[in-house]
């Protein structure tokens, strides 16, 4: 059996489906990864085969830095840098005009890339990015099966009545205005709706019979996989028949820095703003001054952030560039973050209380999910204060934290069936569904 896995070129994206792989992998079964050439290294990392098939302008094997990147990309970057700072609405309606440019890079053209790879390895299962639109535009048209894994909050992929890249719910801590937010719902509609006249217009190039579709943003593939936890889920939400995941929990090597860094018992927080967000370091910092006011260590990722904007930080600290965050989860009494994917997922996986400091697309709706399900607190990184932030971090970090429980059982749970061991069940599933319709037929 041949495994076929479709990422775009980006570290957060590619891990986790990287991950969900190794259970194909692990079973002596062949699997391929098309993505690009940044993540190469990770393919190779996890004794996976490559094909090249770029889906996007930009790329990140781990950091994302603006000057890395081709002269558009970099400064829609900046662009996206500069509106966070100027908070939620504002970054969420740039995300929304620049969504179809960013997630429909040259959609004929990588649409055809997608089925050469496709008939190139012959796969038997496919399991693509939710937000690899032009592969599974490419997909859908063809008529192949394939297995959509949604990465983040389940409003990646918008039901009923949602509006792709509108938040439908918001912590406590964002108290939006209701024009800006109808504002921003309408922009939300309108790109919506020139995203699906995109798609047709692709589709109906690549095959003049494709059906036409009105949400673009809604469709999916035949398996949707949510790697998310349950614990975090809206039950309120009717979602497409699906199985939830609860983390693609990867292997990491040792490192022996970090390994001195865990044999000091005394309790730490691990903080990370991801491969994007990093860029934020007047917020990195104000978490660092509170984490040092709490008396608590601190493992600090800094990603594309200079070390020296920290200040002074204490001796017995672990402050890096990039660190394994799945092995210093795995001690951490707490963890302060963005809310990607990644570090909320795996955070749950090993029963981390999260402080959530969201910055833009499915974060709002996902550090809701969080405040809601006790897994943790929100708090808007623009304007908490150090006090607020110092307050926050020590009620997540004792052990009497009333959320505790609930996580530690969900961990245990993912330990138990790992997300990569129910992907490959549900992918089992299906094929075995799909040869009994044949044999109906």
């Amino acid at each position: 059996m041949t495994l076929l896995v479709i990422s775009p070129d980006y570290a957060s994206h590619l891990l986790p489906l990287a991950t969900l792989a190794t259970a194909w992998r692990d079973a002596g079964e062949r699997v391929v990864v098309a993505t690009g050439t940044a993540t190469a290294p990770i393919v190779a990392d996890f004794g996976l085969e490559r094909v090249d098939l770029p889906l996007g302008r930009g790329a990140n094997a781990g950091v994302m830095r603006t000057r890395e990147q081709q002269t558009a990309e970099a400064a829609s970057l900046e662009r996206f840098f500069d509106a966070t700072r100027r908070g939620m609405i504002p970054t969420l309606m740039y995300q929304a005009r620049e969504r179809l440019t960013d997630l429909m890079w040259r959609p004929e053209e990588r649409a055809r890339a997608t089925l050469e790879a496709v008939d190139r390895v012959r796969p038997d299962a496919i399991l693509v990015d939710h937000l690899a639109f032009s592969a599974r535009l490419a997909l859908h048209t063809a008529r192949i099966a394939y297995a959509d894994v949604v990465l983040g909050h389940p409003t990646a992929l918008p039901v009923a009545g949602e509006v792709y890249g509108c938040p439908p719910a918001w912590p406590r801590a964002f108290d939006p205005d209701p024009t800006e937010l109808a504002d921003l719902r309408t922009l939300c509609a309108e790109v919506s709706d020139r995203f699906a006249h995109e798609w047709n217009t692709a589709a109906r190039t690549l095959d003049p019979r494709a059906a036409e579709v009105a949400d673009a943003f809604a469709l999916h593939g035949d398996v949707v996989l949510y790697n998310y936890p349950a614990l975090l889920a809206d039950d309120g939400r009717m979602l497409p028949p699906h199985v939830f995941l609860g983390s693609a929990r990867r292997e990491e090597r040792h490192d022996p820095e970090v390994d001195e860094f865990l044999r000091d018992v005394t309790p730490f927080v691990y903080v990370s703003f991801g491969s994007f967000l990093s860029v934020r370091g007047d917020v990195l910092a104000r978490v660092a001054a509170a984490i040092a006011r709490t008396g608590l260590r601190a493992a600090i990722a800094l990603g594309s952030t200079p070390a020296s904007e920290l200040g002074r930080v204490p001796h017995d600290w672990l402050v890096r560039e990039y660190l394994p965050q799945v092995r210093l989860l795995g001690g951490a009494a707490a963890a302060v973050t963005h809310g990607g994917n990644n570090s909320v997922t795996e955070a749950v996986g090993q029963g981390v209380p999260l402080l959530v400091l969201p910055f833009s697309t499915d974060q709002f709706a996902g550090a809701a999910a969080i405040e809601r399900g006790g897994a943790g607190l929100a708090l808007a990184p623009n304007t908490a204060t150090t006090d607020e932030l110092a307050d926050a971090v020590a009620l997540l970090a004792a052990p009497a934290w009333p959320g505790r429980e609930p996580l530690l059982t969900e961990a245990a749970a993912q330990h138990e069936r790992p997300g990569a061991t129910l992907a490959f069940a549900a992918l089992a599933d299906s094929s075995a569904d799909a040869t009994d319709n044949d044999v109906a037929r």
